[in-house]
């Protein structure tokens, strides 16, 4: 984490502490564990207590994930708050360039899609414990390098407000979308992702977005 802080002052004074805590592959039986792994799928969970790293707010380390074998479409993901509030802040390169920067707030029961393509940070802005879960492919490699080595994502989410970071050059203004579900595919803000463990096929997109991309305009539009 020290790599992505934008307060360096705050970093030199600060001891080691945890930020967040992550629980991967969580599941509530051994059935759903079974259903959950031979779909080559992995359920977690990840705990965002409130903090200030100086003048920015509280922030996962943000990653982009790998492309899938023989396509040039990268693995998506999907997150859902489960208590708290989030924001989302996704982006898209191309050629070396920030072509897109995204933010999306979100509060208990929403759901957020992470397209192919995308990087992206997650961000506790607010007084109470974020507690959000995703779905992701099982055996899926998030890639980290690309936002450390520029210190960040294109955008730090300071106590002022977004701050640009100047390691990107240009960068796009920023974007402030809604959350939108997807109710054909089970994901509607008043029933809890965990229990699509019992139409397991519905998140076949995850796996095989190349076969899917129709599904991701409506999370982002005009991408």
């Amino acid at each position: 984490m020290k790599d992505v802080i934008f307060d360096r002052t705050w970093l030199a004074a600060s001891p080691n502490i945890d930020l967040y805590f992550m629980y991967r592959d969580v599941h509530l039986s051994r059935k759903d564990h079974e259903v959950i792994k031979e779909s080559g799928l992995r359920y977690d969970i990840t705990v965002i207590p409130p903090r200030m790293l100086g003048c920015e707010y509280v922030k996962t380390a943000g990653h982009y994930h790998e492309t899938v074998p023989g396509t040039g479409v990268s693995y998506p993901e999907i997150y859902e708050v489960l208590s708290g509030e989030a924001l989302y802040f996704l982006q898209r390169q191309e050629d070396g360039e920030v072509v897109d920067a995204v933010a999306v707030r979100a509060g208990a029961g929403d759901k957020v899609l992470i397209p192919p393509g995308f990087g992206h940070v997650t961000i506790n802005a607010s007084k109470h414990v974020l507690k959000m879960a995703n779905w992701v492919g099982r055996d899926v490699k998030s890639l980290y390098e690309p936002i450390r080595e520029k210190a960040g994502a294109a955008y730090y989410f300071l106590d002022t407000g977004p701050f640009r970071n100047k390691r990107y050059g240009q960068v796009p203004e920023l974007r402030y979308l809604p959350c939108t579900g997807e109710p054909s595919l089970g994901l509607v803000k008043s029933k809890e992702m965990y229990g699509l463990v019992k139409d397991i096929s519905k998140l076949e997109f995850l796996t095989k977005p190349q076969d899917h991309m129709h599904l991701f305009e409506s999370f982002l539009p005009e991408l």
